[in-house]
Protein backbone atom coordinates (compact mmCIF):
# COMPACT_ATOMS: atom_id res chain seq x y z
CA UNK A 1 0.00 0.00 0.00
CA UNK A 2 1.21 3.45 -0.54
CA UNK A 3 0.61 6.70 1.16
CA UNK A 4 0.42 10.17 0.37
CA UNK A 5 0.30 12.67 3.11
CA UNK A 6 -1.71 15.92 2.73
CA UNK A 7 -0.37 18.16 5.50
CA UNK A 8 -2.79 21.07 6.28
CA UNK A 9 -2.25 21.67 9.82
CA UNK A 10 -5.74 20.51 12.27
CA UNK A 11 -6.91 19.64 8.84
CA UNK A 12 -4.34 17.37 7.30
CA UNK A 13 -5.28 13.70 6.27
CA UNK A 14 -4.02 10.76 4.36
CA UNK A 15 -4.49 8.80 1.33
CA UNK A 16 -4.12 5.38 1.05
CA UNK A 17 -3.90 3.74 -2.11
CA UNK A 18 -3.34 0.26 -2.68
CA UNK A 19 -4.85 -2.60 -4.50
CA UNK A 20 -7.88 -4.35 -2.57
CA UNK A 21 -7.98 -1.40 0.14
CA UNK A 22 -11.68 -1.36 -0.26
CA UNK A 23 -12.24 -5.08 1.32
CA UNK A 24 -10.92 -3.63 4.10
CA UNK A 25 -12.55 0.05 3.66
CA UNK A 26 -15.00 -1.00 6.67
CA UNK A 27 -12.12 -0.93 8.80
CA UNK A 28 -10.56 2.17 8.14
CA UNK A 29 -13.75 3.80 8.39
CA UNK A 30 -14.66 2.06 11.86
CA UNK A 31 -11.29 3.05 13.19
CA UNK A 32 -12.48 6.63 12.91
CA UNK A 33 -14.67 5.72 15.53
CA UNK A 34 -17.71 7.65 14.28
CA UNK A 35 -21.21 5.67 14.99
CA UNK A 36 -23.35 6.99 12.35
CA UNK A 37 -22.32 7.33 8.86
CA UNK A 38 -24.20 8.31 5.48
CA UNK A 39 -22.90 6.43 2.94
CA UNK A 40 -23.57 8.62 -0.43
CA UNK A 41 -23.33 6.99 -3.93
CA UNK A 42 -25.47 6.20 -6.80
CA UNK A 43 -26.92 2.78 -7.30
CA UNK A 44 -24.84 1.50 -9.87
CA UNK A 45 -21.48 1.59 -8.01
CA UNK A 46 -23.41 1.08 -4.74
CA UNK A 47 -24.81 -2.23 -6.29
CA UNK A 48 -20.91 -3.13 -7.53
CA UNK A 49 -18.96 -1.57 -4.92
CA UNK A 50 -21.03 -0.72 -1.61
CA UNK A 51 -22.78 -3.95 -0.61
CA UNK A 52 -19.84 -5.28 1.40
CA UNK A 53 -18.54 -1.87 2.51
CA UNK A 54 -21.99 -1.23 4.11
CA UNK A 55 -22.01 -5.08 5.56
CA UNK A 56 -18.44 -4.40 7.16
CA UNK A 57 -19.79 -1.25 8.89
CA UNK A 58 -22.76 -2.63 10.59
CA UNK A 59 -20.85 -5.43 11.28
CA UNK A 60 -18.25 -3.20 13.54
CA UNK A 61 -21.22 -1.66 14.82
CA UNK A 62 -21.56 1.74 13.04
CA UNK A 63 -25.29 2.65 11.79
CA UNK A 64 -25.14 3.56 7.84
CA UNK A 65 -27.70 5.59 6.24
CA UNK A 66 -27.50 4.79 2.55
CA UNK A 67 -28.26 7.45 -0.05
CA UNK A 68 -28.09 7.03 -3.91
CA UNK A 69 -28.00 10.44 -5.96
CA UNK A 70 -28.35 10.86 -9.23
CA UNK A 71 -25.96 9.45 -11.94
CA UNK A 72 -23.14 11.91 -13.29
CA UNK A 73 -23.48 15.57 -12.77
CA UNK A 74 -26.88 15.25 -12.55
CA UNK A 75 -25.87 14.58 -8.74
CA UNK A 76 -24.37 18.19 -8.19
CA UNK A 77 -27.57 20.02 -7.72
CA UNK A 78 -29.27 21.87 -5.21
CA UNK A 79 -32.51 19.12 -5.02
CA UNK A 80 -30.30 16.41 -4.83
CA UNK A 81 -27.95 18.04 -2.10
CA UNK A 82 -31.77 18.94 -0.30
CA UNK A 83 -32.74 15.55 -0.55
CA UNK A 84 -29.50 14.22 0.81
CA UNK A 85 -29.23 16.84 3.44
CA UNK A 86 -32.90 15.89 4.51
CA UNK A 87 -32.66 12.18 5.07
CA UNK A 88 -29.83 12.53 7.16
CA UNK A 89 -32.18 15.19 9.27
CA UNK A 90 -34.84 12.86 9.68
CA UNK A 91 -32.57 9.67 10.69
CA UNK A 92 -30.92 12.35 13.74
CA UNK A 93 -27.61 12.79 12.40
CA UNK A 94 -25.54 15.42 14.27
CA UNK A 95 -21.91 16.76 14.08
CA UNK A 96 -20.25 13.48 15.18
CA UNK A 97 -21.91 11.72 12.07
CA UNK A 98 -19.36 10.95 8.97
CA UNK A 99 -20.22 11.36 5.43
CA UNK A 100 -18.56 9.14 3.23
CA UNK A 101 -18.58 9.59 -0.89
CA UNK A 102 -18.67 6.11 -2.41
CA UNK A 103 -18.00 6.86 -6.28
CA UNK A 104 -16.52 9.38 -8.81
CA UNK A 105 -15.69 13.30 -9.04
CA UNK A 106 -19.70 14.09 -9.14
CA UNK A 107 -20.38 12.03 -6.10
CA UNK A 108 -17.40 13.12 -4.38
CA UNK A 109 -17.91 16.66 -4.97
CA UNK A 110 -21.52 16.69 -4.00
CA UNK A 111 -21.35 14.33 -0.95
CA UNK A 112 -18.09 16.61 0.23
CA UNK A 113 -20.47 19.87 -0.29
CA UNK A 114 -23.33 18.01 1.86
CA UNK A 115 -20.99 17.05 4.71
CA UNK A 116 -19.80 21.02 4.64
CA UNK A 117 -23.40 21.81 4.59
CA UNK A 118 -24.44 20.00 7.17
CA UNK A 119 -24.91 21.41 10.89
CA UNK A 120 -22.57 24.04 9.34
CA UNK A 121 -19.67 21.25 8.37
CA UNK A 122 -19.17 17.56 9.50
CA UNK A 123 -16.13 15.46 8.67
CA UNK A 124 -16.25 12.99 5.58
CA UNK A 125 -14.28 10.70 3.17
CA UNK A 126 -13.43 10.17 0.12
CA UNK A 127 -13.44 6.13 -1.94
CA UNK A 128 -13.40 7.36 -5.30
CA UNK A 129 -14.14 4.32 -7.37
CA UNK A 130 -13.02 6.64 -10.67
CA UNK A 131 -9.25 7.06 -12.62
CA UNK A 132 -10.42 10.57 -12.70
CA UNK A 133 -11.34 10.86 -8.87
CA UNK A 134 -8.13 9.14 -7.90
CA UNK A 135 -5.59 11.49 -9.77
CA UNK A 136 -7.54 14.88 -9.08
CA UNK A 137 -10.95 15.46 -7.35
CA UNK A 138 -10.91 13.44 -4.23
CA UNK A 139 -7.71 15.42 -2.83
CA UNK A 140 -7.67 19.20 -1.82
CA UNK A 141 -10.99 19.19 -0.40
CA UNK A 142 -12.87 21.44 -3.06
CA UNK A 143 -16.46 20.73 -3.32
CA UNK A 144 -19.61 21.67 -5.27
CA UNK A 145 -22.70 21.84 -7.59
CA UNK A 146 -23.36 23.20 -10.80
CA UNK A 147 -25.88 25.88 -11.89
CA UNK A 148 -26.96 25.74 -15.33
CA UNK A 149 -25.08 29.23 -15.25
CA UNK A 150 -21.83 27.21 -14.99
CA UNK A 151 -20.05 24.57 -13.56
CA UNK A 152 -18.79 24.48 -9.87
CA UNK A 153 -20.29 28.15 -9.28
CA UNK A 154 -21.68 27.12 -5.99
CA UNK A 155 -19.47 25.50 -3.36
CA UNK A 156 -16.97 25.32 0.03
CA UNK A 157 -13.44 24.26 0.62
CA UNK A 158 -13.86 21.38 3.26
CA UNK A 159 -10.95 18.74 3.36
CA UNK A 160 -11.78 15.23 3.88
CA UNK A 161 -10.29 13.10 6.68
CA UNK A 162 -9.58 10.00 5.41
CA UNK A 163 -9.19 9.04 0.90
CA UNK A 164 -8.93 5.46 0.33
CA UNK A 165 -7.75 4.69 -3.47
CA UNK A 166 -8.36 1.30 -4.74
CA UNK A 167 -7.04 0.92 -8.13
CA UNK A 168 -8.85 -2.65 -8.14
CA UNK A 169 -12.35 -1.17 -9.08
CA UNK A 170 -11.00 0.50 -12.14
CA UNK A 171 -11.58 -3.10 -13.87
CA UNK A 172 -15.12 -2.20 -13.40
CA UNK A 173 -14.97 0.87 -15.42
CA UNK A 174 -16.46 1.28 -18.86
CA UNK A 175 -13.41 1.99 -21.38
CA UNK A 176 -14.81 5.44 -21.96
CA UNK A 177 -14.95 6.22 -18.28
CA UNK A 178 -11.30 5.14 -18.18
CA UNK A 179 -10.37 7.10 -21.19
CA UNK A 180 -11.70 10.05 -20.40
CA UNK A 181 -9.74 10.02 -16.82
CA UNK A 182 -6.61 10.28 -18.08
CA UNK A 183 -7.21 13.82 -19.55
CA UNK A 184 -6.36 14.63 -15.65
CA UNK A 185 -3.32 12.76 -15.34
CA UNK A 186 -1.73 14.20 -18.56
CA UNK A 187 -2.87 17.86 -17.54
CA UNK A 188 -0.78 17.01 -14.27
CA UNK A 189 2.00 16.26 -16.32
CA UNK A 190 1.44 19.03 -18.27
CA UNK A 191 2.06 21.49 -15.15
CA UNK A 192 4.20 19.70 -13.27
CA UNK A 193 5.79 16.38 -14.10
CA UNK A 194 6.99 15.49 -17.35
CA UNK A 195 7.48 12.01 -16.85
CA UNK A 196 3.41 11.48 -16.34
CA UNK A 197 3.01 12.76 -19.83
CA UNK A 198 6.21 10.30 -20.83
CA UNK A 199 4.08 7.06 -19.12
CA UNK A 200 0.86 8.46 -21.12
CA UNK A 201 2.75 8.27 -24.23
CA UNK A 202 3.32 4.77 -23.89
CA UNK A 203 0.05 3.69 -23.82
CA UNK A 204 -2.58 2.25 -20.80
CA UNK A 205 -0.27 1.02 -17.32
CA UNK A 206 -0.59 -2.52 -16.83
CA UNK A 207 -0.89 -0.75 -13.14
CA UNK A 208 -2.25 2.96 -12.37
CA UNK A 209 -1.26 3.09 -8.78
CA UNK A 210 2.09 4.91 -10.28
CA UNK A 211 -0.11 7.39 -12.07
CA UNK A 212 -2.54 7.83 -8.78
CA UNK A 213 0.33 8.57 -6.40
CA UNK A 214 2.10 10.92 -8.10
CA UNK A 215 -0.77 12.62 -9.14
CA UNK A 216 -2.05 12.48 -5.99
CA UNK A 217 2.00 13.89 -4.42
CA UNK A 218 1.48 16.98 -7.05
CA UNK A 219 -2.04 17.44 -5.88
CA UNK A 220 -1.06 17.57 -2.25
CA UNK A 221 1.93 19.93 -2.26
CA UNK A 222 -0.23 22.62 -4.38
CA UNK A 223 -2.89 22.45 -2.12
CA UNK A 224 -0.26 22.45 0.92
CA UNK A 225 0.86 25.58 -0.84
CA UNK A 226 -2.31 27.27 -1.49
CA UNK A 227 -5.20 25.73 0.26
CA UNK A 228 -8.27 28.56 -0.46
CA UNK A 229 -6.48 29.09 -4.36
CA UNK A 230 -5.23 32.97 -3.02
CA UNK A 231 -1.54 32.84 -3.98
CA UNK A 232 -2.58 31.64 -7.76
CA UNK A 233 -1.01 28.25 -7.51
CA UNK A 234 -3.50 26.08 -6.73
CA UNK A 235 -4.64 28.01 -10.24
CA UNK A 236 -2.50 25.70 -12.30
CA UNK A 237 -4.44 22.62 -11.62
CA UNK A 238 -7.04 24.45 -13.67
CA UNK A 239 -4.66 23.94 -16.66
CA UNK A 240 -7.55 23.52 -19.68
CA UNK A 241 -10.49 24.00 -17.53
CA UNK A 242 -11.65 27.41 -18.19
CA UNK A 243 -12.75 26.71 -21.43
CA UNK A 244 -13.03 23.05 -20.66
CA UNK A 245 -15.73 23.74 -18.08
CA UNK A 246 -17.79 26.35 -20.20
CA UNK A 247 -17.58 23.03 -22.97
CA UNK A 248 -19.22 20.72 -20.85
CA UNK A 249 -21.78 23.25 -19.44
CA UNK A 250 -23.10 24.31 -23.12
CA UNK A 251 -22.87 20.28 -23.75
CA UNK A 252 -25.27 20.14 -21.10
CA UNK A 253 -23.31 18.39 -18.73
CA UNK A 254 -24.42 14.96 -20.71
CA UNK A 255 -23.33 14.60 -23.95
CA UNK A 256 -19.21 14.93 -23.15
CA UNK A 257 -17.52 13.71 -19.72
CA UNK A 258 -15.94 15.77 -17.83
CA UNK A 259 -12.25 14.63 -18.87
CA UNK A 260 -13.70 15.05 -22.55
CA UNK A 261 -14.49 18.67 -21.88
CA UNK A 262 -11.31 19.09 -20.22
CA UNK A 263 -8.96 17.50 -23.59
CA UNK A 264 -10.54 20.09 -25.66
CA UNK A 265 -10.34 22.68 -23.33
CA UNK A 266 -6.57 21.50 -22.92
CA UNK A 267 -6.20 21.47 -27.10
CA UNK A 268 -7.56 25.53 -26.43
CA UNK A 269 -4.75 25.97 -23.72
CA UNK A 270 -2.06 24.36 -25.58
CA UNK A 271 -2.94 27.03 -28.96
CA UNK A 272 -2.23 29.89 -26.35
CA UNK A 273 0.77 28.51 -24.79
CA UNK A 274 2.38 28.27 -28.48
CA UNK A 275 1.15 31.76 -29.27
CA UNK A 276 1.84 33.21 -25.43
CA UNK A 277 4.02 31.35 -22.96
CA UNK A 278 6.62 29.74 -25.67
CA UNK A 279 5.57 26.15 -25.90
CA UNK A 280 7.21 24.79 -28.70
CA UNK A 281 5.23 23.39 -31.68
CA UNK A 282 7.09 19.78 -31.08
CA UNK A 283 5.87 19.99 -27.12
CA UNK A 284 2.69 20.64 -27.97
CA UNK A 285 2.15 18.10 -30.36
CA UNK A 286 3.94 15.58 -27.80
CA UNK A 287 0.78 16.75 -25.33
CA UNK A 288 -2.25 16.04 -27.93
CA UNK A 289 -0.49 12.79 -29.11
CA UNK A 290 -0.76 11.54 -25.96
CA UNK A 291 -4.34 12.69 -25.82
CA UNK A 292 -5.30 11.23 -28.87
CA UNK A 293 -3.87 7.96 -28.09
CA UNK A 294 -6.05 7.62 -25.08
CA UNK A 295 -8.83 8.62 -27.70
CA UNK A 296 -9.26 11.57 -26.08
CA UNK A 297 -11.59 14.43 -28.60
CA UNK A 298 -9.02 17.16 -29.51
CA UNK A 299 -12.02 18.75 -30.93
CA UNK A 300 -16.01 19.47 -30.94
CA UNK A 301 -17.78 20.61 -33.91
CA UNK A 302 -20.96 21.27 -32.16
CA UNK A 303 -19.14 23.67 -30.29
CA UNK A 304 -20.84 27.21 -30.35
CA UNK A 305 -18.65 29.88 -29.50
CA UNK A 306 -20.66 32.62 -28.33
CA UNK A 307 -22.30 29.95 -26.03
CA UNK A 308 -19.14 29.22 -24.79
CA UNK A 309 -17.85 32.65 -23.84
CA UNK A 310 -21.01 33.80 -22.16
CA UNK A 311 -20.63 30.65 -20.18
CA UNK A 312 -16.70 31.41 -19.59
CA UNK A 313 -17.16 35.35 -18.78
CA UNK A 314 -18.98 33.50 -15.26
CA UNK A 315 -15.98 31.43 -14.80
CA UNK A 316 -14.54 31.44 -11.55
CA UNK A 317 -10.75 32.59 -12.76
CA UNK A 318 -12.16 35.91 -13.46
CA UNK A 319 -11.06 38.62 -11.46
CA UNK A 320 -12.76 42.37 -11.43
CA UNK A 321 -13.24 41.44 -15.78
CA UNK A 322 -9.80 40.19 -16.26
CA UNK A 323 -9.10 36.61 -17.05
CA UNK A 324 -6.31 34.95 -15.42
CA UNK A 325 -5.55 31.93 -17.60
CA UNK A 326 -3.13 29.01 -16.95
CA UNK A 327 -0.64 28.32 -19.78
CA UNK A 328 2.53 26.01 -19.97
CA UNK A 329 5.56 27.56 -21.37
CA UNK A 330 7.26 23.79 -21.31
CA UNK A 331 6.22 20.07 -20.58
CA UNK A 332 6.07 20.70 -16.65
CA UNK A 333 6.17 24.29 -15.97
CA UNK A 334 2.72 26.15 -15.98
CA UNK A 335 1.82 29.52 -14.86
CA UNK A 336 -0.90 31.77 -14.31
CA UNK A 337 -0.96 34.51 -16.98
CA UNK A 338 -3.51 38.07 -17.20
CA UNK A 339 -2.09 38.73 -20.59
CA UNK A 340 -4.76 36.30 -22.27
CA UNK A 341 -7.52 38.60 -23.92
CA UNK A 342 -11.06 37.33 -24.67
CA UNK A 343 -10.05 37.89 -27.98
CA UNK A 344 -7.39 35.09 -27.92
CA UNK A 345 -10.10 33.10 -26.04
CA UNK A 346 -12.37 33.29 -28.28
CA UNK A 347 -9.79 32.27 -30.98
CA UNK A 348 -8.58 29.17 -28.99
CA UNK A 349 -12.02 28.06 -28.89
CA UNK A 350 -12.50 28.20 -32.81
CA UNK A 351 -9.61 25.83 -32.63
CA UNK A 352 -11.72 23.68 -29.92
CA UNK A 353 -14.38 23.30 -32.83
CA UNK A 354 -11.90 21.78 -35.41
Amino acid sequence: MEHVRVNLGSKSYSIHIGHGILESAATHIAELGHTKVALISHSEIAGLHGKKLVSGLRAAGVSVLQINLADGELAKNFSEVERALSEMARECFDRSSLVVALGGGAVGDAAGFIASLYMRGIPYVQIPTTLLAMVDSSVGGKTAVNLKEGKNLVGAFHQPILVLADPDVLGTLPLRHLQASVAEIIKTGVIRDPSLLTMMARGVPEDWSHAIKRCCEIKASIVEADEFETTGLRMLLNFGHTIGHAVEACAGYSELMHGEAISIGMVGSIFLSVRHAGLSPAEAKQITDAMALHSLPLCWNKLDTDSVMEVLMRDKKFASGKIRFVLAGNIGDAYVSEKVTLDDIREAVEVCKG
